[in-house]
């Protein structure tokens, strides 16, 4: 949550003249509302179950460059698709670095919201496990979005080359 997933995602897309899709914007247009109205509205739980059937539907189709929400990998579903039909790697941050974004994501993350800093760590290190499933995974504190898509280019690289995905 709040490493920029869609900011980055779009960069790599135009480099790999590839198409990109955000999974949480693709919900709100399906849905027709945001994701903190869906949340108030009708919950997590309906919300998990949106994100996964759009989540696994869309990591099927080949040749797209795709961000998923912070919590999405946390469902084995989604994991085991994602993993079975792309290359996932994991953007990471240091907790030190992510705090200093904190307060811009407040506002549209329903998950932080009336949350004091200890729970938010908690989630943080919780979803840590999760992500820890992957390909790939970058550290990007203190790149800039060119920089961490470019250094994505060198580790799908890498990632081609091995044989393990060439089966």
């Amino acid at each position: 949550m709040g490493v920029g997933k869609t900011t980055v995602g779009e960069l790599l897309a135009q480099k790999l003249n590839r198409t990109f899709i955000d999974v949480d914007q693709e919900i709100e247009k399906d849905f027709g509302m945001s994701i903190p109205d869906i949340f108030t509205k009708h919950g997590e739980p309906f919300f998990r179950e949106l994100e996964q059937a759009k989540t696994c539907e869309l990591a099927q189709e080949p040749l797209r460059v795709l961000s998923l929400g912070g919590g999405a990998f946390l469902n084995e579903s989604i994991q085991k698709t994602c993993l079975a039909h792309g290359i996932v790697i994991h953007l990471d941050i240091d907790w030190a670095e992510w705090t200093e974004r904190m307060e811009l994501l407040i506002d549209d993350r329903p998950l932080l919201q009336s949350k004091d800093l200890s729970d938010v760590q908690e989630l943080f290190y919780k979803r840590q496990s999760a992500y820890a499933v992957n390909h790939a995974r970058l550290l990007i504190n203190k790149r800039t979005p060119e920089e961490v898509a470019d250094a994505l280019i060198d580790s799908l690289k890498q990632i081609w080359a091995s044989s393990e995905l060439r089966k």
